[in-house]
């Protein structure tokens, strides 16, 4: 387990299920009654001398369960540390990739063959992701921008003072990737769902396909992008599966970008590219431990000679997040404070394998083009947009851009966590006003729910209705309401953006808390509140940059496509060109040979309770869910 890691620092943590197959204390062995001698007093010299050991639970024993209704049960997991990265460093080969033979571009799809043109390279190609939440942690831990806490990242873990300076091998990370570029895809699809789903009505799914990658979800949409929230809805709540976003994380969506791009252009077998990805959240590392985004899912498996199947190969290898990157530099002897903030010297770069990504992932240095805020660095979200990706404000901005005159309301609900979002637009003169005396046509509805007790009230607006038993009772059957709940409010949301941690992701476990920004700083520091520190963080996430050289992903393209200086004006929104990024998208299709919903769709699957079921059953789960994943879980 995560040296850093207790209940303590989850503060959406409910509770652990009664249910546990391995709980987490556990009572002294009890001596078998002697049956000789039933009335036999026990006496102290007979009582076991030592308690027995805590019970040791891995994440297969985690997964495999459906006993805990906890939203982060990362303080189960015993690998996926700090010390799971350097242990990797230490014990594989370095493979540069200017070593690598490349393949012919035009040479067909991914073959999935086993067989590679570079398998005689048994090391590894070590890549990193990195979330913006985390370098805003450290930006406003060590008063630095955002963007220059994510050249210190870079340069420990790819700059000669980095990680490479110690280690066996000397191994380092060859690309360090910005998960906001996935992000910018998922923003894109994610607006794309919603309006498939608004132009059609909702459909009824067979039993058993709730949760398929490829079923329609129904209305309203929920955000899948909160790993601790799906583990919740997959455990205890079957009937939300069918309105879970199909789509894959930003996390996720790297990660098979990654293995998928780099395996097809150096000819190299996945398992021989380790993926690590930096995140503000814990529950992240169960979501990178999940069947449904390994190789399985995308890569095409050819026909085996023997008759056991091949292990998956996880598009995640393994998370860690902003308080353990600090103590990876520390097992390496560096000072993370005292690393460079300036970017990694251009002429060490790596190019990317395929020139259309090394753009979209690496932007080269431009003036910021100030019409729409599109050339030079990324832009910056929005604070309407939240700390969490900007899933909800980028589909509303979408559906505005669909209703020229309309506006933007909103309705702050009980706590600052719950917030409802329409977009209206005046009714026409001469039109009949609504009921509620509004001259305003709703025609979008949305909502954000973050935390579990604000999550809990959105589930229980959202469960199916009790069919009645009564003769002559209406159809749709009736639902328990208690007193202050309206049965209309929810149910007519087109989209819900849910988020387990209250704040977002900027309040993520794995994220440095206040109480330990003194000791970082090498100062004493009380009296700062979390709430007061979470505003310094989210003030680093939200800031952008007055330099006016920074990154874009679309300043060249030599086969003529479209870049975002050439998008119009009205196909731009937040700065994200739809139009660019559905070329990234099929370019990227086209370039694996795969099909693009096995690459950025994802299932769920409900978890059923072992409980009460026949003795032994749960080892068997958990032996076969270890198989299934591989890599020593």
């Amino acid at each position: 387990m995560s040296a850093i890691l207790s209940a303590d620092d989850l503060n959406d943590f409910i509770s652990p299920g009664v249910a546990c197959i391995k709980p987490v204390e556990t009572l002294p062995l009890q001596r078998p009654q002697d049956s000789s001698n039933a009335y036999e007093v026990t006496t102290e010299d007979k009582l076991p001398v030592e308690a027995p050991p805590p019970a040791q639970i891995t994440l297969t024993d985690c997964l495999a369960c459906s006993g805990c209704v906890t939203s982060a049960e990362a303080v189960l997991i015993s690998l996926q540390s700090q010390e799971e990265v350097l242990h990797t460093l230490n014990a594989t080969p370095p493979t540069p990739p200017e070593r690598l033979r490349r393949q012919d571009p035009n040479r067909g799809g991914y073959s999935g063959a086993t067989e590679n043109h570079n398998s005689e390279i048994l090391g590894k190609v070590f890549v990193a992701s990195v979330s913006p939440q985390v370098r805003a942690s450290l930006a406003a831990t060590y008063g630095t921008s955002e963007q220059e806490a994510g050249w210190m990242i870079e340069q420990l873990l790819s700059g000669p003072q980095g990680l490479r300076s110690g280690g066996k091998y000397g191994n380092d990370f060859s690309w360090v990737v910005d998960t906001n570029a996935m992000r910018e895809v998922g923003l894109i699809l994610g607006a794309a769902e919603v309006s498939t789903s608004l132009g059609s009505l909702n459909t009824k799914t067979t039993r058993g396909t709730e949760g398929d990658a490829m079923t329609r979800p129904k209305k309203p949409i929920l955000t899948s992008a909160c790993p601790g929230w799906i583990c919740y809805a997959e455990k205890t709540h079957p009937h939300i599966l069918p309105h879970l976003s199909r789509l894959k994380s930003p996390q996720a969506l790297t990660g098979t970008l990654l293995k998928t791009i780099l395996s097809k252009s150096f000819d190299i077998d996945p398992a021989q590219i380790w993926h690590l990805a930096i995140m503000p959240c814990f529950d992240k590392k169960l979501e990178a431990s999940r069947e449904e985004l390994t190789d399985k899912y995308w890569r095409p498996r050819p026909p085996s000679s023997s008759s056991a199947p091949l292990a998956p190969i996880r598009d995640v290898d393994c998370v860690i997040t902003a308080r353990e990157l600090l103590m990876l530099a520390e097992s390496r002897g560096i000072s993370f404070p005292a690393i460079s903030r300036r970017p990694l010297d251009p002429s060490s770069r790596i190019p990317f394998p395929d020139k259309k990504l090394d753009a979209f992932l690496f932007p080269q240095h431009k003036p910021l083009d100030r019409r729409w805020n599109t050339g030079g660095r990324r832009q910056p979200p929005e604070p309407a947009a939240g700390s969490s990706g900007g899933f909800l404000y980028h589909i509303l901005r979408t559906q505005q851009a669909l209703h020229p005159g309309s506006a933007i309301h909103s309705i702050r609900g009980r706590n600052a966590d719950v917030i409802e979002y329409t977009l209206v637009k005046p009714r026409p003169s001469g039109t009949k006003i609504g009921r509620d005396g509004n001259n305003e046509e709703v025609l979008f509805r949305a909502a954000r729910y973050y935390g579990f007790r604000n999550i809990q009230n959105l589930v229980r607006k959202l469960k199916p209705a009790k069919q009645s038993r009564m003769a002559g009772a209406r159809p749709g059957g009736i639902r328990k309401m208690t007193g202050k709940e309206d049965p209309s409010v929810g149910m007519d949301y087109a989209y819900v953006e849910v988020m387990a941690c209250p704040g977002g992701c900027t309040n993520g476990g794995g994220q440095i808390k206040v109480e330990d920004v003194g000791s970082l700083q090498g100062v004493r520091k009380e009296g700062e509140a979390q709430k007061q520190w979470l505003a310094r963080v989210d003030e680093a996430y939200f800031s952008s940059t007055d330099d006016d050289t920074a990154s874009s992903g679309v300043d060249v393209d030599e086969e003529g496509d479209v870049t975002m200086d050439e998008a119009a004006e009205d196909d731009v929104i937040n700065g994200i060109s739809t139009r660019y990024v559905n070329g990234i998208l099929e370019h990227w299709a086209v370039f694996t040979g795969l099909e693009l919903d096995r690459l950025v769709r994802t299932s769920y699957r409900a978890v059923e309770s072992d409980v009460g079921k026949e003795k032994g059953r749960e080892t068997e789960r958990v032996v076969e869910l270890a198989g299934k994943i591989g890599g020593g879980w």
